[in-house]
């Protein structure tokens, strides 16, 4: 619908024609894994727009019930499971006072992922759309008047094309600004010119001014370079014409910050390491002068968190390690709690104040909080990340005990007590870690798990394991269940809590019941928590309290501490 800006003329530019059919919005697979959660952009003179056309007829129907509520329906819900098959997806101009309707066309047998939108006066109406296995894109402009496309750029990449954010579009000089990986590094360009060292580990483009770009990056390899800030982000200037990125900002103190630009007025935001919160600075010509700071009314949280980050073993995984509060030296060695997300686009080691509070919380209940972000983690480098092509389970779990016993050189960890906790990808690294390397994991909390890869969805799960009819051996290899049962488990059993949402329509809760039937199967007892109501997170207060209350209850009895 549209409306006047003081609210009235409130009419339809576009009407669904079936039930399965929706129009201005993100189909599931843009909104979960590109990013991508409008459907919908004006032109610079808003007077037309652009919107996408979603029909999920095609996408296989999945149900989902409350077994807590037998008299209510199970709900309808269009999931795209690996190798099935997505929604159709088209992209329409449309005239705002209600008139015409021009369907944009391009090669969508080849590349039906339409992953970005773009129009700015700078140039025509830009799309970004991708092959279904993600090795191919093209960036294509739209004329305005036919809705015929035509290609501006071409990628191509023997793994995968990863996306980020505010690229591409259109520079004031007419450049097409991009971030692409050359050379073993993440860099920056505006049309061919290459705007940012391979020191610089670009991460997304926060703005495009008239003479200069706005981005984030962490520390990259390029260039030589040696890593001495685990967790950082940075916010950059550069100038579109070329020269030195200027880091906005205090470089002085470890931190994770963003930035948004309107006109000549900043504001960046950063969240420190050493204290809690967030601080909001405004700055005037573009970020060259500061000029004020926008008040904070956050609560002070309770703990105060102390982790410590750091590169560690022969690959230097970033890691943080989080003691108990007032602990000394000669204390002697803590049991361990190993906290990651392990998994793409999940940063666990963060050089932000707030992102350690429950492992702080966690430590002080009696345990040496590790996380570590090994390869398949975002950050770090394209190598890095690409490193778990059809292998998203012993890479990551080879790393993950790489980091363990790096850190238990320098830090009290008691190796003969380590638990592993983890949700969403990081549930599914847990259940992985104590059924294939009992001799390192003594005990598990397993959130959430992916337990079988052939029921998550399609852009995600094709893109680092292929398809389960092309590649069923990859599926088995990363899958902890087949339908023969466990796969890859050893022989030695160690405590584990399965923990799920029963209305989850993310990570249904089949991955869990699945995981379960198989455990009992192969006679291995475990534990099974079902949340009636809750998606894939807790949402309620009192649940997610309780929730750690139950872990660190199941833990310390697991591995027995007092």
């Amino acid at each position: 619908d549209a409306a006047g800006t003081e609210g009235s003329g409130d009419r339809a530019l576009l009407t669904p024609e079936a039930g399965t059919v929706s129009y201005g919005m993100a189909e599931f697979i843009a909104a979960e894994e590109m990013s991508r959660s409008r459907g919908f952009w004006w032109s610079p003179g808003s007077d037309r727009l652009l919107a996408a056309r979603v029909d999920d007829a095609p996408v296989r129907r999945w149900w989902i019930a409350d077994p807590a509520r037998p008299e209510a329906e199970p709900t309808e819900v269009a999931y795209p499971a690996a190798g099935t098959d997505n929604a159709e997806v088209t992209l329409h101009l449309v005239d705002a006072d209600g008139g015409a309707r021009t369907e944009v066309v391009w090669d969508r047998e080849r590349y039906p992922y339409l992953a970005r939108v773009h129009w700015s006066d700078a140039g025509a109406p830009l799309l970004l759309v991708q092959s279904r296995d993600q090795r191919e894109a093209r960036c294509l402009t739209v004329d305005a008047d036919s809705g015929a496309t035509s290609v501006v750029h071409r990628m191509a990449d023997p793994v995968w094309i990863e996306l980020f954010g505010g690229v591409p579009a259109w520079a004031p000089d007419g450049s097409l600004v991009r971030i692409e990986d050359r050379d073993g590094a993440r860099v920056l360009l505006a049309g061919e010119r290459q705007l940012t060292p391979g020191r610089l580990h670009v991460r997304s483009v926060l703005g495009i001014g008239e003479h200069d770009v706005l981005f984030s990056a962490s520390e990259g390899t390029g260039d030589g370079a040696a890593r001495t800030a685990p967790g950082e982000v940075a916010v950059h200037r550069v100038p579109l014409d070329g020269g030195e990125p200027v880091r906005l900002g205090d470089g002085g103190v470890p931190q994770v910050a963003s930035a948004v630009r309107g006109g000549e007025t900043l504001v960046l935001v950063t969240a420190p390491l050493d204290r809690p919160g967030a601080q909001a600075a405004v700055y005037t010509g573009g970020g060259a002068e500061r000029v004020g700071e926008i008040p904070s009314y956050a609560e002070t949280p309770l703990l105060a968190a102390a982790p410590r980050l750091l590169h560690t073993g022969k690959r230097e995984i970033p890691a943080a390690v989080v003691l108990p509060t007032g602990h000394r030296d000669g204390d002697g060695p803590l049991p361990v709690l190993l906290d990651p997300y392990g998994g793409p686009h999940g940063q666990r080691v963060a050089a932000a104040h707030n992102a350690h509070l429950t492992a702080q919380w966690f430590a002080d209940q009696g345990f040496a909080v590790v996380a570590a972000d090994g390869r398949g983690t975002p950050g770090y480098s394209p190598r890095w990340e690409k490193a778990i092509s059809r292998d998203i389970a012993s890479v990551v779990l080879e790393d993950q005990v790489a980091a363990l016993q790096s850190l238990a050189e320098s830090f009290p960890l008691d190796l003969s007590r380590v638990g592993i906790r983890g949700w969403s990808f990081g549930g599914y690294l847990a259940a992985l870690a104590v059924l294939r390397r009992p001799d390192v994991f003594h005990a598990a909390v397993a959130g959430a798990p992916v337990t079988d890869w052939r029921l998550y969805d399609t852009h995600y799960t094709e893109r680092y394991c292929g398809t389960p009819g092309a590649d069923a051996g990859v599926y088995a290899d990363v899958s902890l269940i087949t339908d023969e049962g466990l796969s890859g488990a050893a022989s030695q059993v160690r405590p584990l809590m399965l923990i799920h949402g029963l209305a989850d329509d993310n990570v249904v809760v089949a991955h869990t019941l699945k995981l379960s039937s198989a455990l009992l199967a192969a006679g291995r007892p475990h534990e099974v928590l079902p949340l009636s109501g809750v998606t894939h997170m807790a949402s309620d207060e009192v649940v997610a309290e309780n929730l750690l209350l139950s872990q660190v209850a199941f833990l310390k009895r697991a591995l027995g501490v007092a």
